[in-house]
C-alpha cells in the first residue's frame, strides 16, 4: 500500500478514528486548502432580529483578493440608505513578527473620512449586525492551536469537533472556540466562540453548495448570546477567482 493512499485514507477518516486531545492541525490544513481561492466576490443580505424580535434588513457587497493570511478585503454597505457607502477594509499580514494579524479601516461617507479600527475595539459589533469586527477578519490558522474534542453530527452530517485556542502572542476577545468540521467535504459548519466558559457567539453555516469547485455555505447565522439577537446572512452572486486589482484594496479606494 502506497504512502499516498495511506495519507488519503487518514484525511478522509477511513483509518483509525481521531481521538480526543489529538492534534487537529492536519484536518484544519486540509479544510484551509480546499477552501483556497485567489479571490472572491459576493452580495449579501442580512436579516437582523433584535432581542425584542424587531427585524431590520441590511445589504452589503464583499470582495477579497488573496488568501491564507495575506488577503485584502473590502465590505461595503449598499442598503439601507443611511448606511449606503459605509465600507470596511481589512488587510491581513503574513508576517507574524509584528504581532498583528490584520489592520482595519472604516470609511463613513456622512463624515467624509476614514478611521483605523483599534485592536481593543475589534470586539465591537459591526453596525448593528451579529458580527464583531474581529469576526470579519480572515482566520489565520497559524495563529491558533487545535486539538480534537470528539465527534458529532450536525444537520445530518458527521463532523469532527475541534477546539481552537489563540496562541499566547495573540489578542482576541475569545479565549477558545469550538469548530464543527464535516468529514465528507471539510467544510466548517459551526463555530462557538467562548470567553473562558461563557458562550459569546454561535455561528452556523448552511445551504452548502459546490461553487467553482469549492464547497461553500450560502447562509450564515449568528447568535449573539450577550444580546440574545440573531443575524442571518444570505449570500448571492457568489464567484471565486474573478479578476481583481490590488489598487482597489487600499485606504484611498475606500473613498470611491
Amino acid at each position: 500500500m502506497s504512502k499516498t493512499w495511506i495519507l488519503a485514507c487518514a484525511l478522509a477518516g477511513i483509518l483509525a478514528p481521531c481521538l480526543p486531545g489529538q492534534d487537529a492541525r492536519p484536518i484544519i490544513d486540509e479544510a484551509k486548502q480546499r477552501a483556497r481561492s485567489r479571490s472572491e466576490h459576493y452580495e449579501g443580505t442580512l436579516e437582523i432580529q433584535d432581542p425584542n424580535s424587531k427585524t431590520s434588513i441590511k445589504r452589503w457587497t464583499f470582495d477579497r483578493l488573496g488568501s491564507s493570511g495575506e488577503s485584502k478585503s473590502i465590505l461595503r454597505f449598499t442598503a439601507p440608505q443611511e448606511l449606503k457607502g459605509v465600507a470596511l477594509l481589512i488587510v491581513n499580514h503574513p508576517d507574524h513578527s509584528s504581532g498583528h494579524s490584520s489592520e482595519q479601516w472604516m470609511w463613513t461617507p456622512a463624515i467624509g473620512r476614514e478611521r483605523r479600527i483599534a485592536r481593543q475595539d475589534r470586539s465591537t459589533r459591526f453596525f448593528g449586525t451579529g458580527f464583531s469586527f474581529e469576526d470579519l477578519e480572515e482566520r489565520d490558522t497559524d495563529r491558533f492551536d487545535y486539538k480534537i474534542a470528539g465527534d458529532a453530527n450536525l444537520d445530518g452530517a458527521a463532523c469532527w469537533r475541534i477546539e481552537s485556542k489563540p496562541k499566547q502572542s495573540e489578542s482576541s476577545q475569545y479565549t477558545s472556540s469550538m469548530l464543527w468540521v464535516r468529514k465528507d467535504n471539510y467544510v466548517i459548519t459551526q463555530v462557538e466562540n467562548f470567553s473562558n466558559d461563557k458562550l459569546i457567539r454561535r455561528i452556523r453555516y448552511s445551504d452548502i453548495v459546490r461553487q467553482d469547485s469549492i464547497w461553500t455555505p450560502r447562509k450564515i447565522e449568528v447568535f449573539d448570546a450577550a444580546r440574545n439577537s440573531h443575524t442571518a446572512l444570505k449570500i448571492d452572486e457568489l464567484r471565486y477567482n474573478v479578476p481583481m486589482r490590488a489598487e482597489d484594496f487600499t485606504v484611498e479606494a475606500l473613498r470611491r
